[in-house]
């Protein structure tokens, strides 16, 4: 992962895969359009830095914006972007278990300078909010429904069941979410048989 500095982002690439410092890169891609939107940040007064391998802009030591590339577009992500005024509806959210950022995103630099109006609208409100101290209240989600396969097989093993409560919501939910993610009950039977081990052993699904 490239973390020197943003001018190393924008001249070799994010340095996540084996595409580094090669036109496939995906920052690459995107460089004129990443650059216009480094330019407005800058412009609007926040501090730089390069975290988690991608460009990150600060005010007073806070997260206010990112620069983001993934392969079908760049974007430019606020941090506490549920609390901006996106009266144009081009504000979205970068997935399903994101509540607080919102991203613009782009394909060209030609986009990127015809929503020049919106973007410094909205980097001005981002500014205002985090010294303003605002935060973004979390509304509480509902869990999801525990599979059928899974909840039988914690019923008839007592120390599974105990491991399995024993686990962070976080490694239980990742549990779940593998074996309700499948559609045909076998395959679901199949899931619950490969979590079982990873629970009595204390870790999420994803955790090796």
């Amino acid at each position: 992962m490239n973390t020197t500095s943003v001018d190393a982002y924008l001249k070799d690439g994010c340095g996540r895969c084996e595409h580094y410092q090669t036109p496939q890169c995906k920052a690459l891609q995107w460089t004129k359009p990443l650059v216009l939107l480094r330019g407005l940040v800058l412009e609007a007064g926040l501090g730089e830095a390069m975290k988690w391998g991608n460009p990150t802009y600060t005010l007073g030591g806070k997260n206010v914006a990112m620069l983001a590339s993934l392969r079908e577009y760049c974007a430019l992500a606020f941090f506490k972007g549920a609390l901006l005024q996106d009266d144009d509806g081009r504000l979205e959210s970068p997935g399903p278990n994101s509540h607080h950022a919102r991203q613009l995103r782009f394909r060209s630099a030609g986009e990127v300078k015809r929503a020049l109006p919106l973007i410094r609208r909205l980097l001005a409100q981002a500014v205002q909010l985090e010294k303003e101290g605002k935060k973004v209240e979390r509304a509480d989600k509902p869990r999801e429904a525990m599979p059928e396969e899974l909840q039988r097989r914690l019923a008839g093993d007592k120390a599974l069941q105990a491991a399995f409560d024993a686990l962070t919501p976080g490694r239980q939910r990742s549990h779940v979410l593998h074996v309700s993610g499948a559609k045909q009950a076998e395959t679901r039977e199949r899931r619950v048989d490969k979590c079982v081990p990873v629970i009595l052993a204390g870790r999420g699904f994803n955790e090796r």
